[in-house]
């Protein structure tokens, strides 16, 4: 796993004459990462390309000149990733009904130290997560964790939370990208 460094960011004029190829690139290997769990859990894996894509976003749609704020972009960005050997993620909880929404990130506290990775050997490695996510009584819809896998490759993802309990297998193709991304 490869951090962003400020040499790979473009001015945001540079980067929009290229975005259509940047983004078709990274959409492809954004569809090999993205792994749904149950109804409602979308796991969006990232990589060094993923985060640079993400960065040079938010540089195009701010249009954010000045050298301390691009270097606070990329600084924010590459936590996602997490240590060496870590992988990082975005958490979609996606529910379109605002008054279930509600509900259930309610009913869900404490859910991100329930999910896991499950590597081959059986271990289940749980999300580490940035406790300011969680309000007082609700989660947020959009989490940031990583998955301290120490390089080790995972087979499946789950959750153990009193009201959701489920894992699914990992598809060839997601472990080879999430390998990549190690």
């Amino acid at each position: 796993m490869r951090l962003v460094t400020r040499e790979e960011i473009l001015d945001y004029v540079t980067y929009e004459e290229q975005r259509v190829a940047t983004r078709e690139k990274v959409m492809k290997i954004k569809d090999t990462m993205r792994i749904r769990l149950g109804e409602y859990l979308t796991f969006l894996f990232e990589n060094h390309d993923t985060i640079q894509y993400q960065i040079q976003e938010m540089v195009r749609i701010e249009r954010i000149v000045k050298e301390k704020d691009i270097q606070h972009e990329i600084e924010t960005y590459n936590e996602i990733l997490g240590n060496p050997g870590d992988l990082g993620c975005t958490l979609l909880i996606e529910i379109d009904d605002p008054a279930e929404r509600d509900v259930k990130l309610r009913e869900w506290m404490g859910l991100p130290e329930k999910l896991y990775l499950l590597l081959a050997s059986g271990e289940k490695v749980y999300a580490r997560f940035d406790p300011k996510q969680v309000g007082d009584d609700r989660l947020s819809s959009v989490q940031y964790m990583q998955f301290e896998v120490k390089g080790r490759q995972p087979v499946a993802i789950g959750v153990e939370h009193a009201k959701m309990t489920l894992e699914t297998p990992l598809t060839d193709q997601q472990q080879a990208a999430l390998a990549e991304a190690l």
